[in-house]
Formats: C-alpha cells, structure tokens, sequence
C-alpha cells in the first residue's frame, strides 16, 4: 500500500516494468485503505500502456490477513511483462473449382454456423500453414481434389465479418475441374448436398459473403471488403443489405483491354464455336442480344455480333484488320486437351505438320480457324520444371 504515496505513480509502474524481464511479473498488495490509496481500476488503468495481462485477487474478505473484518477495498494485483495484444483475425481460404461456366458448391450441415446453406469448400489457415497449404488440405478434406501448388489461383481476398462475429481474412483461390479426378463429398457429416451451379446464375440459398465473393470474382475484382451489421442475415438474400465494397488496385484500368468486338456473318454458329472456345479458357457468358453475344473474363470481353450493317459476308483474316487472337493456355495437357475437342465445336488446326511449334522453337501453341475463317492462337503459358 505504498503506490499511491509515491509522487508520480505511473512514471514508478513504468520504471518497475522496465526492470523486468518478458514473462516477468510485478506483484502488488494494494487498495483503498481508509479512504486513502488506488483502487484496483485506477492502478490497471496505470498498466494500460505495458501490459494487458493484469490479474486482480480480492482480499479484503480475509480478516486473517488483517487480524480483523475490514470493509474497504484490498487487493492483490499480478501484471505479466508482455506488450499489449495486437488484434489478429482468422484466415480463411475458399476454393472456386470450376467446371467450364460451373462452379462446386457445398451445402453445410451440422456445422452450428449457416446450415443448411451452400457454400464453397472452404476452411482456414492452421498454425505453421501458409494459405496455399491450407487451402490445398481443405480441398483434399472436404472434396477428395488433390491439388498441386501449381494448381492453384488467387483470384479474390476480401475482409469480412459475420453479423455480430469478429473479422475474418478470405482468401479465394480457384482451380480446374480435373475429370479423372472428380470432387465427392468427404465430410458427410459436415454437408448434405455437393453440386455443380453455374457461376452466372448462382443460387440465392447461399452464405452472404460467399455469395458476395463469386458475385465478386466474376465481376472481375481482385480486392474486396463484405462488412455485415449487427442484425443482417447470414443468408444471401437478392433484396437483402448490400454490404460488398470493391477497392481498386493501385494499378490504373488505363490502357487495359476493355473489350474486343467480332462482326460475323452467322451469329448462331459464332455462338457454339466461340462459346465453348472462351468458357473452357475461362470466360463466363456476359451479354445477350438479338444480334449478340458476350463472354467475360476479368474486366474484359470478347464480343460477337452479327451486326446488320456488315460489309461482306466472310472474313478474310489475310487482309488489313484482325489477323488473329492469342490466348494464354495453363500448360500443354491443357493445349493438348482443347486441340482434341476443337473439330467437334468447328475449329480445325493451322499447319499440323508445325504443331505445336508453328510460332517457332521453343514456342508451344495451336493454331485454330474456324468454320468462318477466324484464327485463334493457344500458347502455352509456362512448360513444366526439369
């Protein structure tokens, strides 16, 4: 009972917690003592700016302590020597596996959190696991898929927190539905229903922030923050509070492709041909009219119109304007993959006896044309490790 003697009691707590070492512990028998002292508030208000590890112990209903009943205020007070906690927040991880326009939901059960509601499959980042680690267990966890690192996208990280809940770190990967490898629900206990939903016409019996997240990452945002009030639903409701708020990168949308627009002579077969060419690259259908269509990827997309006003009726990629598009391809089992299933959607392949080296030694592509004479390039984006 002597702090409060002191000239300057703060600058004496200060001085003592500088003595210590970390995990060290300064002890103090205090109290309001006849009217006279520092209650147990004030002097861990003191302590605020060295330590929140402040443990109080009432011994003023002892009277052996005493040698007497007393009826003020006494106590023991503990302080570790630790700085002060920083906040730190959950790290999530979800995966988008996608299956052309489709993409895998799970419907949750027996979690106690937003049952009953679809979902990705997803999880969080464990003590020592990086976020690629985690996600690359969860998805073997929960949906059986084997993923490598090279596997794996970021397509989204998005800060977020459940009605009355803490904030939470979303991290949104995204990965290739492998045929021979076909997702399966793995927890049953943990989920009733595992099927294929198409990303541009998701299900409103969703998690609001995944719902949130998909909507996000189709409109081509890398960067978001989903912040529910006390109150809102956890289910995604279509006229329900709109809580997403995308951040710009620092990057400058100036001089990005926008879009790039086909005229073809026969919207219908543009349609099939381009259709499947742009959703197995991973676009996603954008835009529909009478005498259009679109598919995005990103902030970009790729048009076909059949416009009214044409000049000629076939294009001729060997005159001045559009010679051809090149697309970035994962790898070459992916090229290889496409070069097989052109011919059934009207592509054939340019130069066969060259592939896949038409553009030259040490570049892997497939050139393709299709029935209206439109030229597309794949080029292999990065050939696997010695």
């Amino acid at each position: 009972h002597v702090v409060w003697l002191l000239p300057d009691p703060a600058a004496a707590l200060a001085h003592w917690f500088g003595l210590l070492k970390p995990g060290g512990r300064l002890v103090l028998i205090e109290g309001v003592w006849g009217g006279v002292g520092l209650s147990a508030a004030r002097v861990t208000a003191l302590l605020a700016p060295h330590t929140e590890r402040v443990h109080h112990e009432d011994l003023a209903g002892d009277p052996r302590l005493w040698g007497k009943e007393v009826d003020d205020e006494r106590y023991a007070l503990v302080a570790r020597a630790e700085p002060p906690h920083r906040h730190t927040e959950v790290v999530d991880v979800h995966l988008i596996l996608r299956r052309g326009p489709d993409v895998l939901l799970a419907r949750r059960a027996n979690t106690g959190y937003a049952d009953g509601l679809l979902h990705m499959p997803s999880g969080h980042a464990e003590d020592g696991e990086d976020i690629r680690e985690a996600m690359i267990r969860e998805a073997a966890e929960e949906v059986g898929v084997v993923l490598d690192p090279d596997d794996v996208r970021v397509a989204l990280v998005m800060q977020h927190r459940g009605p009355g809940g803490g904030a939470r770190m979303g991290w949104f990967f995204v990965a290739e539905y492998d045929a021979e490898h076909p997702p399966h629900n793995a927890e049953p206990e943990k989920c009733s229903e595992l099927d294929w939903f198409p990303l541009d016409a998701l299900p409103d019996d969703m998690v609001a922030y995944c719902r949130a997240g998909l909507d996000g990452y189709r409109a081509g945002e890398h960067f978001m923050i989903h912040w529910h009030e006390d109150g809102d639903p956890i289910a995604h409701r279509p006229d329900g509070p709109r809580r997403a708020v995308a951040l710009p990168p620092a990057a400058e949308r100036t001089g990005r492709v926008h879009h790039i627009e086909l005229r073809v002579p026969d919207l219908a077969g543009a349609e099939r041909r381009w259709g499947w060419l742009l959703t197995r690259l991973g676009h996603l259908p954008y835009q529909r009219w009478a005498e259009g269509r679109s598919w995005r990827r990103g902030e970009s997309y790729v048009v076909v119109e059949q416009s009214p006003d044409l000049s000629a009726d076939h294009h001729d990629r060997r005159r001045p304007g559009l010679n051809h598009m090149a697309f970035h391809v994962a790898d070459r089992a992916t090229l290889d993959a496409l070069k097989a299933e052109a011919p059934a959607y009207g592509w054939r392949l340019l130069h066969p006896e060259r592939h896949p080296c038409a553009g030259g030694d040490g570049h892997r592509a497939a050139c393709l044309e299709d029935e209206a004479g439109y030229e597309v390039e794949l080029v292999v984006t990065s050939e696997p490790r010695p």
